[in-house]
């Protein structure tokens, strides 16, 4: 019998952890994850400070648990966004064609996406993918990059993901 599929939502914010206005960003992932995900899973949620030594910290906890663990929060400029730097310190590998992809995606819609600064990587058998922090976003860059998601995770030797292909296709090469 398999272990249960585990999914890590972070959400890095300090007026979200201080619970000065509530995490929509970490529930559109939330929400996101039931649509696209056939497999039964249980999401593992955090909302943490922009900090980059407890965003290490809950993500390092988050992959020893997860096989994919993914954040909203803190990939701008701004002087407290970490995220990306707390990803690429935790990770053992980095996956810039995710970024790539989401900035690509995000620039139809907005001409800031070009200050994002969303990654991916892998972090033990965990794919890590940053997101921005608003909803819409979420969404559109998740559509763009998710297809990829589960055959990194085989590769990883992570857990089969089952998907809903009526709202998300996974890409897994044929078997020669």
């Amino acid at each position: 019998m398999s272990k249960k599929i585990k999914i890590g939502v972070l959400t890095a914010s300090d007026r979200a952890s201080a619970g000065i206005y509530e995490d929509i960003s970490g529930m559109a992932i939330q929400q996101t994850m039931q649509d696209y995900l056939k497999s039964e899973f249980d999401i593992i949620y955090r909302c943490v400070a922009d900090e980059q030594n407890i965003i290490e910290n809950t993500l390092k906890e988050l992959c020893k648990e997860c096989c994919l663990v993914v954040t909203t929060g803190g990939t701008g400029p701004a002087i407290r966004d970490v995220t990306p730097e707390a990803t690429e310190n935790v990770c053992d590998k980095m996956l810039p064609g995710f970024g790539e992809l989401m900035r690509q995606v995000s620039l139809q819609y907005v001409p800031t996406a070009i200050l994002s600064r969303q990654t991916a990587g892998i972090c033990g058998k965990a794919v890590i993918i940053n997101l921005p922090g608003k909803p819409k976003s979420i969404r559109q860059c998740l559509d763009a990059v998710f297809p990829a998601v589960p055959y990194c995770i085989d590769l990883i030797e992570g857990p089969y993901l089952e998907c809903n292909e009526d709202v998300i296709k996974p890409f897994r090469p044929k078997k020669s």
